[in-house]
């Protein structure tokens, strides 16, 4: 994270350098009111959505938009250039909502309006802005965002035959990978799939089907020579008998021996949680657990199959062993964001943070062909509280966020995104400083981690655990049952794509 620069300061305190220069407005555009600071933009953008003006040539200048895995990243790659650090989203542009967003993006006109950020910000080759703006049509305001470009090995295949692009992509600047079956909720005459995801249309459609252990080491190689990439995530569905969590190791050991990257797992969670110690064996350098509501109603009502299968507590108990068992910053838990009662967001961001993991928080985004692609997005405002109290979260539990080089997820809004919505006192200022000494600190210790080395332990699913494995601490948050009282669901807008309702209209 970068230190401050001069310039006018945020609606929430922090100092960010305006865009357009001198106070009147270009000619042509309505006059400027107050400008937005990166981390309010991000939020807007993914509440609002984005219009495309028929300027932009996205088949040139940008990344292909791509309905993968969930469908989170079914939008348009953006970068934010930032004086603190430079924001990634992918912006929602296809889904009905975005339709009426009052931002636009289009070719900006040449001229002192293009600012330049800090060079080499989020990866190689994204020094400045391409040529491209964001404007609000009804308030006159403008800002510079970068287009990153579509790499050169999305279209290159593997040894196989398959398109790169059909094994993995970018979402940020992280691989992201999905490994398996479509997810086994999805299956039946009366399926069980989460109401908010689309797994089930894009695994074998939009993405292959099929990625053997050669076809994701090729991607990855590619991506790490010619992306900068640093970290590779692997997630998958539901799979019986225990999840699907065994499927990953294969992978793993791969990554590490011959690719040499920071490998997340992001899978089902297993009772079995020894495995946990084999997979960090392996070479798992993190784990992350979509628990997705904490609310107890919301949770059964739109993940039925999770709720049947597994139940919250599976989740929590994973999660807290994993954290104990990697250490503090290790380790994520989900969650969505602007559909259950936001006071229910809050504490799961508080229940995450407590026991040493971070949170990833996803704006809720009712994506094309999911259940509850009529459920409306969230107002910017509510998001705000989220991000901010998750920034100041992070900071009360002393959260390392931000150590590991080169993570930019574009489908949230990062922890140190949220450094934008900080209220900017001392103890903000103190975490600020501390995080960046953790991160100068710990670049032996990464780069040690991206080198290529043999992973001794085996890929096999061990018949028994070994006696080491299974011994990490933890004890039951209190903080898992901090929840609104009953009866929330019934009266939300989400009520009418619960499963109660789903079962009722079969």
């Amino acid at each position: 994270m970068g230190a401050g620069a001069a310039g006018g300061a945020g609606p929430a305190g922090v100092r960010y350098t305006p865009i357009l220069l001198g106070a009147s407005s270009p000619p042509g555009r309505p006059p400027v009111t107050a400008r937005l600071n990166p981390g309010e933009l991000e939020i807007e953008l993914f509440c609002r959505g984005l219009r495309l003006d028929p300027s932009c040539s996205l088949d040139e200048d940008g990344r292909p938009i791509a309905r993968t895995r969930a469908g989170l990243g079914s939008g348009l790659e953006l970068v934010i250039p930032g004086p603190l650090k430079d924001l990634w989203l992918n912006a929602p542009v296809a889904e009905k909502f975005a339709q009426a967003s009052p931002y636009v993006l289009r070719r900006a006109a040449a001229g002192p309006a293009l600012s330049r950020s800090r060079p080499g910000a989020g990866g190689p080759g994204n020094s400045e802005s391409n040529g491209y703006e964001v404007v609000h049509e009804h308030e006159g305001r403008a800002y510079p965002v970068r287009l990153p470009p579509e790499p050169a090995w999305y279209r290159r295949k593997t040894s196989s035959g398959v398109e790169m692009m059909r094994v993995g992509v970018l979402q940020g600047t992280y691989l992201g990978i999905y490994i398996g079956p479509p997810c086994t909720y999805w299956r039946g005459r009366e399926p069980e799939n989460c109401k908010f995801c689309t797994t089930g249309r894009n695994v074998g459609v939009n993405e292959a089907l099929k990625k053997s252990v050669e076809d994701v080491v090729e991607t990855a190689l590619a991506a790490k020579g010619e992306s900068g990439v640093t970290f590779v995530h692997l997630n998958s569905g539901y799979m019986e008998p225990d999840g699907g969590l065994d499927i990953a190791a294969p992978y793993v050991k791969a990554l590490k021996e011959r690719v040499g990257c920071l490998v997340g797992v992001q899978m089902i969670p297993t009772r079995q949680l020894w495995k946990y110690d084999w997979f960090r064996d392996l070479g798992a350098d993190h784990f992350s657990f979509c628990y997705e509501f904490h609310n107890p109603e919301f949770f059964a009502q739109l993940l039925p199959g999770k709720e049947r299968t597994l139940g919250r507590d599976t989740y929590f108990d994973a999660l807290e062993y994993a954290a104990a068992l990697l250490g503090k910053g290790a380790c994520s838990g989900e969650i969505i964001a602007g559909v259950e009662p936001l006071p229910d967001t809050l504490r799961a961001i508080d229940y995450i943070t407590s026991v040493g993991a971070f949170p990833t928080v996803c704006i809720f985004r009712p994506v094309i062909d999911a259940d509850m692609e009529e459920h409306p997005s969230p107002g910017p405002s509510e998001m705000r509280v989220v991000m901010k109290h998750m920034w100041d979260a992070c900071r009360r539990n002393g959260i390392p966020i931000g150590a590991a080089p080169n993570i930019e997820v574009s489908l949230i809004v990062n922890p140190t995104d949220a450094v934008y919505l900080a209220g900017g006192g001392l103890s903000d200022w103190w975490y600020r400083a501390k995080l960046r000494a953790v991160a100068w600190l710990a670049r032996g210790h990464f780069r040690r981690m991206r080198a290529p080395r043999p992973v001794a332990e085996s890929a096999e699913t061990p018949a028994t655990p070994r006696p080491h494995w299974g011994q990490a601490r933890f004890s039951p948050s209190p903080l898992r049952a901090a929840v609104s009282p009953p009866g929330a669901f019934e009266r939300s807008p989400a009520a009418r794509f619960g499963a109660r309702a789903a079962s009722a209209t079969r």
